[in-house]
């Protein structure tokens, strides 16, 4: 089993990776989907790797129909729990991305916040971006935001640590090979003293990478921009956002 197949990581980190901050984003990440897909009520979107459905009930909650799919039952469970509390139906699927096939043609696909590039290999990897490209209509978009090469090696910090969730949070972060990947060591650390680590490795594709192995895995069109406001992906991109067309 791969670290993120384990899901009791998942139930102990998510407080901190999912906090108020990035939930308070949804809408507005929400708008910006909207808008560079061109969608409107009664589409078909995948939300491939949905976690706890932070931006798939944004999405549900204006007239899309929304499929997530997951790994983690907890997270499934939670979106669906937050889904129902806001009064919208999400399709939740438990589901590896690398195998994942749908007998339903999505007019669009995501993939966001980072959850792209922790297989052990390129080639699974690969997969889950076929897998996405499959389940799309010809013409069909996928938007995906995740850490590019170029943000990681400008952004490179050795460490930090803050408070989280009611816990002190200490990072450390080294670069694998010649910047093929990003190791991540994460350190919680409760209010009794109570210690827990994680180490994973992200790998990182540059700009140029993406463009071609999107290409091969059956997008027609594949474009980089440092926001999903179509902003360059430069020295200035806040983040790595990519917009493909099947």
């Amino acid at each position: 089993m791969e670290w993120f197949e384990n899901e009791e990581f998942w139930l102990e980190y998510a407080p901190i990776i999912f906090d108020s901050k990035r939930w308070a984003e949804a809408p507005d990440v929400a708008d910006q989907i909207c808008k560079i897909a061109g969608l409107q009520k009664g589409m078909k979107l995948l939300d491939a790797g949905c976690g706890p459905g932070r931006i798939a009930v944004e999405l549900a909650s204006r007239g899309l129909d929304v499929t997530g799919v997951d790994l983690v039952q907890g997270f499934l469970d939670a979106a669906d729990d937050t889904a129902k509390n806001e009064g919208v139906k999400l399709n939740l699927v438990k589901s590896d991305l690398r195998t994942f096939t749908s007998e339903t043609q999505f007019d669009a696909a995501i993939n966001l916040y980072t959850s792209f590039g922790y297989c052990d290999t390129r080639e699974e990897d690969e997969k889950i971006l076929r897998s996405i490209a499959n389940s799309l209509k010809k013409g069909g978009w996928f938007i995906m935001e995740l850490l590019g090469r170029e943000i990681a090696v400008r952004d490179f910090t050795e460490g930090e640590w803050f408070e989280r969730a009611g816990k002190v949070v200490l990072t450390e972060f080294s670069v694998v090979g010649p910047w093929e990947g990003l190791q991540s060591k994460w350190i919680l650390i409760d209010v009794t003293g109570a210690r827990t680590e994680h180490v994973h490795v992200q790998r990182l594709y540059s700009s140029t990478e993406l463009q071609t192995i999107l290409k091969g895995c059956g997008f027609a069109s594949v474009e980089v921009y440092g926001d999903f406001d179509f902003s360059p992906y430069n020295e200035k991109a806040r983040t790595t956002v990519v917009v493909a067309r099947k």
